[in-house]
């Protein structure tokens, strides 16, 4: 390698595929393709060490990731995981519409450095392995669901069947449930915001998990960061003379679906949300848009508890 082209400041692009990594450098034009797995990962880890790299982007691709974005966290590079449909969008405003494994990175390096995306925190292993057990837990649940609609369809004959499948299944998700469980009593900072975030009426275990392993950044900004981070802040459409509907957009999709599940519970529990649904509703406000703005509130009241460390109190809300 040339010394003084590693000194040069570079951003990287990394397509993400099962069997292989394809990385493009940018602006030096270097190309690598290394088979996705533990070993050959490591090994390039060390060559990238040798670069000032500006950021490593990697496109979410659901699991087959995990390993590069790991290693790279615990070697200390700067490693910025994105959304695929970001990148393929810019590709489509630079005119670039040819689809490889070679091009595709090399438009995620120039992502990279033309755009600059922002850098979030890493899940680490135990926040990872929660997620793991959230996302199980959230297929078995539909598993279920979809089992007892059949029980309400399907002819007696074949009710024997569906029970059977549907007692292993409950039993699976109080399993996954417990692991979650002992998974977070592990970790102290865990269990203490554990027990802030469920001390509010309403705020059960399952948004619980879900917020400490999809929202690290809980506690650790203002009131509008964290609405907007969540995708409950609604986003402006206006053009000249048109005031147009404001709407939310973007944010932790998950999060905003546990988070209106749990929301409609809370409704019911929680004095303080419940007045607060029902002025919106005697406003004019439809029952939707009255739900996502007390989401918006609940999300703005659990970051507040956790920074300050400390648990529900009716005055907060």
């Amino acid at each position: 390698m040339n010394t003084s082209k590693i000194q040069i400041p570079v951003n990287i692009g990394v397509d993400v595929g099962k069997a292989n990594l394809d990385i493009a450098l940018h602006p030096s034009g270097e190309f690598y393709s290394i088979p996705n797995s533990e070993a050959h990962i490591r090994r390039f880890v060390k060559i990238l060490k040798g670069y000032s790299i500006e950021r490593i982007v990697v496109e979410a691709t659901g699991r087959y990731e995990h390993a590069l974005v790991q290693a790279c966290d615990q070697a200390g590079l700067p490693t910025i995981v994105v959304n695929p449909t970001s990148v393929r969008r810019y590709a489509q405003a630079i005119g670039v519409l040819a689809k490889t494994d070679r091009i595709d990175a090399q438009v995620i390096a120039k992502y990279a450095a033309t755009l600059k995306p922002e850098f979030k925190p890493i899940p680490d292993k135990t926040s990872q392995k929660i997620k793991d057990l959230l996302t199980r837990r959230g297929q078995l649940l539909e598993m279920s669901t979809m089992e007892k609609n059949r029980l309400q369809i399907l002819p007696k004959t074949l009710h024997r069947s569906i029970k059977s499948l549907l007692k292993m299944l409950q039993s699976q998700i109080e399993t996954i449930t417990k692991q979650i469980e002992q998974e977070v009593a592990k970790v102290d900072h865990w269990r203490i915001k554990s027990e802030i975030l469920t001390s509010v009426p309403g705020v059960g275990k399952v948004l619980t998990y879900t917020l400490l392993s999809e929202l690290p950044e809980l506690g650790s900004l203002n009131r509008k960061e964290i609405a907007a981070l969540v995708g409950v802040a609604p986003i402006n459409r206006d053009s000249g003379k048109l005031n147009g509907k404001r709407r939310i957009r973007g944010g932790r999709h998950r999060i905003r679906t546990v988070m209106f599940m749990a929301m409609l519970s809370s409704i019911q529990c929680n004095p303080v949300f419940k007045r607060f649904y029902e002025h919106l509703k005697a406003q004019g406000k439809v029952p939707k848009v009255a739900l996502i703005a007390c989401m918006r509130k609940m999300i703005v009241v659990l970051n507040t508890m956790v920074k300050n460390q400390e648990p529900w109190r009716q005055n907060m809300a």
